[in-house]
C-alpha cells in the first residue's frame, strides 16, 4: 500500500495510488490442461490484492480474495452496481459450500444433484462469510461450484474461495466473451486477465435456497435442475 505524507494535519495518498498507471498482465491458459506455472502466478496475484478476469463454465467474470475490501470496490466500480448487487463465492465442492453457508437436509441434496455446474445458489451464509459481501438486508450470498479446469487450478492453489461476479460491461445486457475484447476494455483495470479460449454469454441458473421450497430467480444455462414453478 502507498504510504502516507502529512501535510499539516491532515494526511494524504501520493497521486499515484488513485491512478492505475501499469497494464495488466494477460496469461493464456489452456482450457484444458492450465499450466500451473501461470496458474501459481495467478494466485500470487490474487493474494496481493489483484482484481482478475477468468473464465468459468458460463462466461467470463471478475474474481478477487475473498473479504479483500479494496477489490470488492473495483470490481464493483468495474461493473457499476451496488452493494445490493449480489456477488458470489466460487467454491471448490460441497463441502466448502457448507463452510460459507446454512444448508438444509433438502437442499444438500439438491446441491449434491446439481454440482459443479452452472448454477448460482442462493443461500443465507454463515459467519465465515464477511458481511460486506452479503446483501446488506437479507445477509444472502450467492454460492457456485463451477465445471471448468481453469477455475478448479485456481481454487486448488488459493485453498479458500474466490469472490466474483459476472464481467458484464456496464450498458451492457450480455457479458464479454473474447479475452482479447475485454483486454482492450480493462487493461488499466486489472490486475490479471486468463485467456481460456472464446466463452458463452448465457449466464447461470439462479436458485433460491432461502425461502423454503426452491425457487428460481433467473433461468439459464442450468437447465436439469427438475424444480416445478
Amino acid at each position: 500500500m502507498a504510504a502516507l505524507f502529512d501535510v499539516g494535519q491532515c494526511k494524504i495518498r501520493p497521486l499515484f495510488y488513485f491512478v492505475r498507471l501499469y497494464m495488466s498482465q494477460y496469461f493464456e491458459i489452456h482450457p484444458d490442461n492450465p499450466q500451473q506455472r501461470l496458474i501459481k502466478q495467478a494466485v500470487e496475484i490474487i493474494n496481493q490484492g489483484g482484481v482478475i478476469v477468468y473464465p468459468t463454465d458460463s462466461s467470463y467474470a471478475l474474481g478477487c480474495q475473498i473479504g479483500d475490501k479494496d477489490a470488492l470496490i473495483r470490481m464493483r466500480r468495474i461493473r457499476q452496481v451496488d452493494d445490493k448487487h449480489n456477488l458470489t463465492l466460487v467454491c471448490r465442492d460441497l463441502s466448502e459450500i457448507a463452510t460459507y453457508a446454512k444448508i438444509e437436509n433438502a437442499d444438500y441434496r439438491l446441491l449434491k444433484s446439481l454440482t459443479p455446474g452452472p448454477y448460482t445458489f442462493i443461500l443465507a451464509g454463515t459467519s465465515e462469510v464477511p458481511r460486506r459481501i452479503m446483501h446488506p438486508k437479507r445477509r444472502h450470498i450467492g454460492l457456485r461450484v463451477m465445471d471448468h479446469p481453469i477455475v478448479n487450478a485456481l481454487l486448488a492453489e488459493l485453498g479458500q474461495p474466490l469472490m466474483s461476479c459476472t464481467l458484464i460491461m456496464p450498458g451492457e445486457e450480455l457479458p464479454v466473451t473474447d479475452a482479447e475484447d475485454i483486454r482492450s476494455q480493462l487493461e488499466k483495470q486489472v490486475d490479471l486477465i486468463i485467456d481460456g479460449g472464446p466463452c458463452g454469454i448465457e449466464p447461470t441458473t439462479v436458485i433460491r435456497l432461502t425461502e423454503g421450497s426452491p425457487q428460481i430467480l433467473r433461468h439459464g444455462k442450468g437447465k436439469d435442475h427438475g424444480i416445478q414453478e
